[in-house]
């Protein structure tokens, strides 16, 4: 038994586990009450075959979507946990400018089932944030749930791979042509890991993917480093005509 499990009665004494959306008491520290579980949009099949986006309605098995046959992506596949919903929104916000880190084991739990393809023959690597923007946070929460779905896959972690050159505003309003000129030249890999990438199948981890901007830049530099293929992980994944379906 850990020292950890060894103390989590004390702590349960001392804080209560609570959910961590409503307050209301639950039995553990990492989970949510069994309402508010209910209120999360987990995203299921049938889906796209090249970014695993699901259709609202029945589908031929091995059909593409529409923005896939326009745009062919470079990634190998999307991985996500949920649907951006209020509630997700809410523990995305709570983990990521509420530095609630005991969010991070119950996150990369639910994106865990999606990844069960991963093994030790993958390098598991974080979206990388700026240095000012992680010395203001205090930590990468992308690079924190990075490190439990390596742990749980088995996959080896890296999460100084890529670097962010320069800091970039906010992305929030800005639309695709807009996003992509914003990152352009922004992130790369960090040349002392570059070995560690070449001929790897890399699954890349973000707390939210919204237009892809950011991870198809991480993509493209994971790619040009030598990558085999880069699968992406996220908790919460902002799909609108998804989740008015669901």
């Amino acid at each position: 038994m850990s020292i950890g499990q060894t103390l989590q009665p004390l702590v349960d004494l001392i804080f209560p586990p609570r959910c961590p959306l409503c307050g209301d008491g639950i039995g553990t520290q990492t989970g949510l009450c069994t309402p508010c579980w209910a209120t999360l949009a987990v995203p299921g099949e049938p889906a796209c075959t090249a970014c695993c986006r699901p259709f609202g309605e029945p589908a031929l098995e091995g059909a593409t979507c529409a923005p896939c046959l326009k745009d062919p992506p470079k990634h190998a596949g999307i991985a996500a946990a949920t649907l951006y919903n209020d509630s997700s929104r809410k523990l995305v916000l709570a983990f990521k400018h509420g530095s609630r880190l005991g969010l991070a084991p119950m996150m990369a739990g639910m994106i865990l089932p999606k990844v069960r393809f991963v093994d030790e023959e993958w390098v598991v690597v974080p979206v990388p944030l700026h240095r000012w923007r992680l010395w203001k946070r205090g930590y990468n929460q992308a690079a924190e749930l990075a490190r439990h779905l390596a742990r749980g896959t088995g996959g080896r972690l890296c999460v100084d791979a890529l670097v962010r050159r320069k800091a970039t505003p906010s992305l929030g309003g800005l639309g695709k042509l807009a996003r992509r000129r914003a990152l352009t030249g922004v992130i790369a890999i960090a040349a002392a890991r570059a070995p560690q990438v070449g001929g790897k199948k890399v699954l890349l981890v973000d707390d939210v993917l919204t237009s892809g901007a950011t991870s198809n830049a991480c993509v493209s530099a994971l790619r040009r480093a030598g990558a085999e293929k880069v699968v992406i992980a996220c908790f919460a994944r902002v799909l609108d005509e998804a989740l008015d379906a669901t």
